[in-house]
């Protein structure tokens, strides 16, 4: 469709530029010319009104004597001479004598133009129509031919925009591991002088958001060689055999240019484990990604070529991705800890203008849990929030509620609530905090709030001050029970046949991490120290299969109950600390439902309980 309308627009204009021409070559007087016959002509030059008559062709162009010398043309017959014309019609001798006539040659380039373009446009018309038929169907067949092809996003040595270590924040032990990549890329000679040899792929895993990408081009920054990107999924085509081309093509490329950087990200769309597609040998991933291991085992020795692929998922590759001699070097990047985020933060926050009383490491600190592309997004939410508010510089009040708007989503202040419900969200949130402000292992209660964020009707925001890669036993219960605090206050209070689907997420989440505690942590002392089940990576129409059970079902039911001990466990616990402080519990839902949203000071001088300074998991959120 594009291409026909770039064709018509071409024809079109063509046809407007022959109309200008003929509209050039066409003499128009109408407006002051007037056309005469023969006989008329004859009467006024016996009258002995015209002054001058010029012959051009079958055309007579007549100009009188009379003050506005007017014009008038008059047609003749081809054939018939002037001199025929006026004795025939009975001009007299005394007349002509007086009358002054010019012939013209009508050979001028005016004359072919007139004669030449109306029999050579139906010519050139069909001429254009096609060349642009031709061109169209070559431009197919080199489609056709170049299907194949791969058309990778290269960054040169030499682009302006390239990146470099100091464009990534954070992750030094990565980058120590990538900073050999870059000495092979500067010198490979001392390498090959002491007979070593560089690994020929490197494998960056982690979380979505925390680099992997970054990191890669500032590989090839530092280095100051080309890199070439391509994502896993445009390898894969619906024919077989496109996407092991252009694999081919893609190390093609890299090769002439090495020393360079391939760069596959997500390659785990086309590095799944083999034998479990539904199209066996013949899969276009799996062919695609036989063509990726023969490449780079094809590479000759210090060739001058790495490739670099990232991804999510490390558990899903093919082994023979993961054997030496091809992803030979795995680079884990972490999520970033309290340094990391602060010097990400501080990248991010250039040319942002904040009020004095930001804190870039108090921000940190608020951010537990938060990947890179996470804080730069918080940021750049704040920035939004503060031009919505007709601010000029970005406070920490905008950053707290950019906070929990990228946890949560945006407030629903217009959501209208009856006064039932908005009670029934007030204790719910309060029965929340109670437990976790009361109980020695939660984190810290940081807010409650009864307006609607997202899917959550209300919230309670708990947030640890320091970065905790582990979590006890202990931890674990006084969650559980923080977790059940909103479901045992909806019973304590509106009795058993009242209680709503308000609590569904939170006893969500707690089977899940009782479930985990029991089969995946080895949390319980009945079933004793191992795991139980195997996660398996096979989705078939949308939804997993299924774990590989390796339990009976004898055991399977001790599982159950176990996770139902758990649970019993975690509410009598929540029930006991919420009986305990019912006085608490009815001052802070009076607070909620008058002002709303509640601050840890706030939830500190309801509960008579200085707030906790510990360390915890990470942010959560109960509601």
């Amino acid at each position: 469709m594009r291409q026909f309308l770039k064709n018509f627009l071409v024809i079109f204009s063509v046809l407007l530029l022959v109309a200008g021409i003929v509209s050039l070559t066409t003499k128009d007087n109408s407006k002051r010319t007037e056309v005469i016959g023969v006989g008329q002509l004859a009467e006024e030059i016996n009258a002995g009104t015209v002054k001058k008559i010029v012959i051009q062709g079958d055309m007579l162009h007549v100009t009188l004597k009379d003050a506005a010398a007017r014009l008038q043309d008059v047609k003749k017959e081809p054939q018939e001479s002037f001199g025929d014309i006026m004795k025939n019609y009975g001009v007299k001798d005394e007349a002509r004598k007086d009358l002054s006539v010019e012939v013209q040659d009508e050979s001028s380039w005016k004359f072919w133009a007139a004669n030449l373009i109306p029999a050579l446009l139906p010519v050139i018309l069909i001429f254009v129509f096609f060349y642009f038929m031709t061109r169209g169907v070559q431009g197919m067949n080199n489609k056709a031919m170049g299907f194949g092809q791969s058309n990778p996003r290269q960054v040169k040595a030499d682009d302006k925009d390239k990146k470099t270590f100091k464009d990534v924040a954070g992750g030094e032990e990565a980058k120590n591991e990538l900073v050999e990549v870059v000495d092979f890329l500067k010198d490979q000679k001392k390498f090959t002088d002491m007979g070593a040899k560089i690994p020929k792929g490197v494998l960056l895993m982690g979380a979505p958001g925390t680099g992997k990408t970054l990191l890669a081009k500032a590989v090839a920054g530092e280095a100051n060689v080309p890199f070439f990107h391509m994502s896993g999924s445009e390898f894969v085509e619906m024919f077989v055999g496109v996407g092991a081309s252009r694999v081919r093509d893609l190390f093609g490329k890299a090769k002439k240019a090495a020393p360079a950087i391939v760069f596959i990200d997500e390659i785990d769309a086309v590095g799944r484990r083999r034998g479990a597609g539904l199209g066996g040998g013949h899969d276009e991933r799996e062919q695609t990604l036989n063509q990726i291991l023969v490449e780079m085992d094809g590479f000759e020795p210090n060739l001058g070529v790495i490739v670099m692929a990232a991804t999510n998922r490390p558990d899903v590759l093919d082994p023979a991705l993961l054997r030496p001699g091809r992803f030979d070097r795995r680079v884990t990047i972490d999520m970033p800890d309290i340094k990391d985020r602060e010097a990400i933060l501080a990248i991010h926050a250039e040319g942002k203008p904040f009020a004095p009383d930001v804190s870039i490491r108090k921000l940190a600190e608020r951010t537990p849990g938060f990947s890179g592309a996470d804080l730069a997004n918080l940021l750049n939410e704040a920035a939004i929030l503060a031009v919505r508010r007709g601010l000029t510089q970005i406070g920490e009040t905008e950053i707290l509620q950019s906070i929990e708007k990228v946890l949560l989503g945006p407030e629903r202040k217009s959501r209208v609530m009856s006064e039932r419900d908005k009670k029934m969200t007030a204790y719910h949130e309060a029965g929340h905090a109670i437990v976790g402000v009361m109980l020695p292992n939660c984190d810290p209660v940081r807010k409650v709030s009864i307006i609607s964020r997202g899917a959550a009707g209300g919230y309670t925001l708990k947030m640890p001050t320091e970065d905790k890669h582990y979590h006890t036993l202990a931890q674990f219960k006084d969650e559980l029970a923080m977790s059940l605090g909103g479901y045992v206050v909806e019973k304590m209070i509106f009795g058993d046949m009242e209680l709503s689907t308000g609590p569904s997420s939170d006893l969500k989440n707690a089977t899940l991490i009782a479930h985990n505690m029991v089969t995946r942590y080895g949390m319980s002392a009945k079933l004793g120290p191992r795991t139980f089940g195997q996660q398996e990576d096979m989705v078939f129409m949308g939804g997993r299969t299924g774990e590989e059970r390796d339990y009976s079902d004898n055991t399977a039911e001790a599982i159950d109950q176990e996770i139902k001990t758990l649970m019993v466990e975690a509410e009598t616990r929540a029930r006991q600390t919420i009986e305990t402080n019912r006085e608490k519990l009815e001052q802070m839902v009076a607070v909620l439902i008058q002002k709303e949203t509640i601050e840890q000071d706030e939830i500190a001088a309801i509960v008579g309980v200085p707030p906790k300074v510990g360390d915890g998991p990470g942010i959560e959120i109960s509601g």
